[in-house]
């Protein structure tokens, strides 16, 4: 039964289905990472080296205060990549070209601040599909999917879909009222007990039947 197999179920497991080695949770292959962090549950799927997610996020160079924030119960498809500012150059300036980064070679010219538009935070309960980018600032929602292939430059709304190049919203998963008692439920902080038990009940479209499952 789902529920017994939700209890059992240690969120500091890397690999969680042993048929499946193409999935890791996140928070205990991050746990050590300075720029990046995943809630419990959070999984990224990959056909090469799940271990190496690493390699999707982009640019996270140390002289750079911003880090990519993942919240519970996501999944990342192969693919997806997490743009941070190290890959940012400078728009306001004559030239482009990064000269500080080359120290004497060209004088070692002091550019002032990087251009730093801020981390990545992906809300809980997000779905990145494959080959989605992300570029740096974004807010993903609560509850958001973002459509393979997209590139999300800007904020995107809870229970959200979206798609494209640039990310656009489609369309909305629920309706207004139950997006609003989604996030009141805020499902993914219940005790995983709770969770196990709702785990029908969040299988299918019904917030009512849900709500039932709400710890008193």
């Amino acid at each position: 039964m789902p529920s017994s197999q939700s209890q059992s179920l240690d969120p500091q497991t890397l690999h969680p289905l042993p048929h499946a080695p193409s999935i890791v949770f996140l928070k205990p292959l991050l746990e050590n990472e300075p720029k990046m962090s995943a809630g419990d549950y959070s999984y990224f799927h990959s056909f090469e080296d799940p271990e190496d997610f690493r390699s999707n996020v982009k640019y996270a160079f140390d002289f750079i205060d911003d880090r990519l924030e993942i919240g519970k119960f996501c999944s990342v498809a192969h693919g997806a990549s997490f743009v941070l500012n190290g890959g940012n150059h400078f728009a306001d300036r004559l030239s482009s070209f990064p000269f500080p980064i080359f120290g004497e070679a060209f004088g070692g010219p002091d550019p002032g601040p990087w251009p730093n538009k801020g981390g990545i935070t992906i809300g809980h309960d997000v779905w990145v599909g494959w080959d989605a980018t992300i570029l740096p600032g974004v807010t993903v929602g609560h509850g958001a999917i973002i459509a393979a292939k997209s590139v999300v430059a800007s904020d995107v709304p809870p229970y959200a879909i979206i798609a494209g190049n640039p990310g656009k919203v489609a369309k909305y998963r629920l309706p207004e009222a139950d997006i609003a008692a989604m996030l009141d439920l805020a499902w993914w902080d219940w005790p995983v007990e709770r969770i196990a038990q709702a785990s029908d009940a969040l299988m299918k479209a019904d917030v009512q039947a849900l709500s039932m499952f709400a710890p008193g």
